[in-house]
């Protein structure tokens, strides 16, 4: 039997990012769940045209896709990507209803191992958890002359620029980041991301960094490759995370990073010879030093492509399909 996927999607992705009444956000995981049945039964497909229930984020996806699995009769997967745990599941009636999916998924994925304690400490089933990191597109992310990016993005060719790239959101700590840059003589900061904290921010760096921090729209994959390629460094001081996609992106392309050792980072950064530094206190001198201490620091080009290297999506997708051939397998032997 070929292996087929049902994918759930859903544009909520923070309740702090988009504001949603509390019956509203009760009532996602069933109303999302009877649009995909009734999808379904229209165009006429039953379970027998699918193997396997694959949702990523936990809530509301994830719980939908209990219920859709359930009346399938089909095996479920369900991916934590990490603000569905840290955020949410710290919502009584989320919580609720994502330990009981989790009961009923047949494996559950976390993108990192500090997700997969969280999600045990929850108490989700350790003996169905598997740790399976994203990965980064190494062909899309590569090194490219800083000169060529800056024109590209229409940024001054000269100077050093620090680069922020996220939501504009309190847990991203960008106000931190503006702070830290203010503290560094002809260090600009270049920020890209849309956000409910926008305004504040601006308002911060026009009076902490006048004239030295811009601000972008959220860009496109094939345009952050530009903008990582023409900075200096990357800086990610946020509260939580769980596998940002943001830092291998930036090594990838050849750019360093100081980032909070939050949720998987320091799996990423951790290591010995990584090509930037974690910085556990939330003080912009401290941010501003390990800035400093980064933009002076002589990494290689090559050698960040190299550590990047080690994070391609080939391991990731070997084991995941492994994952899901072994858990379909299993559940229809048992129905044979």
């Amino acid at each position: 039997m070929p292996l087929a996927e049902a994918q759930f999607g859903f544009a909520i992705r923070h309740p702090r990012y988009v504001q949603i009444p509390a019956i509203g956000m009760r009532i996602q995981p069933d109303s999302l769940a009877k649009a995909v049945l009734a999808d379904l039964r229209k165009r006429n497909l039953s379970g027998d045209a699918f193997d396997l229930i694959d949702a990523h984020y936990f809530y509301p996806d994830g719980v939908a896709a209990a219920r859709v699995a359930r009346e399938l009769g089909l095996p479920l997967v369900i991916t934590a990507r990490g603000s569905d745990i840290n955020v949410i599941g710290q919502i009584p009636f989320a919580r609720h209803r994502m330990l009981m999916a989790a009961s009923e998924a047949n494996a559950l994925i976390a993108v990192s191992r500090d997700l997969a304690t969280r999600m045990c400490e929850m108490g989700m089933p350790a003996d169905r958890t598997h740790v399976l990191r994203n990965g980064v597109d190494t062909e899309l992310f590569a090194p490219l002359s800083r000169e060529r990016a800056r024109q590209h993005l229409g940024l001054d060719e000269r100077g050093t620029l620090v680069l922020g790239v996220g939501n504009l959101v309190p847990g991203k700590g960008f106000d931190l980041l503006i702070r830290a840059v203010a503290m560094l003589t002809n260090v600009r900061l270049l920020l890209i991301g849309n956000g409910p904290s926008g305004k504040q921010l601006k308002a911060l760096a026009h009076d902490a960094a006048p004239g030295r921090v811009e601000f972008r729209e959220d860009m496109s994959q094939k345009e952050l490759r530009f903008a990582y390629a023409a900075s200096n460094a990357l800086g990610l001081p946020s509260l939580r995370e769980g596998w940002p996609n943001v830092v291998l992106e930036a090594i990838a392309c050849g750019t360093p990073v100081i980032a909070s050792p939050v949720g998987g980072i320091p799996e990423m950064l951790g290591p010995p010879d990584a090509p930037g530094r974690l910085v556990p206190e939330r003080e912009p001198k401290a941010w501003a030093s390990a800035i400093r201490d980064v933009l002076e620091t002589p990494f290689a080009p090559e050698a960040l492509r190299k550590y990047a290297l080690r994070f391609g999506w080939e391991e990731v997708i070997a084991r995941q399909c492994a994952l899901y051939e072994s858990i379909t397998f299993t559940h229809f032997d048992r129905r044979a």
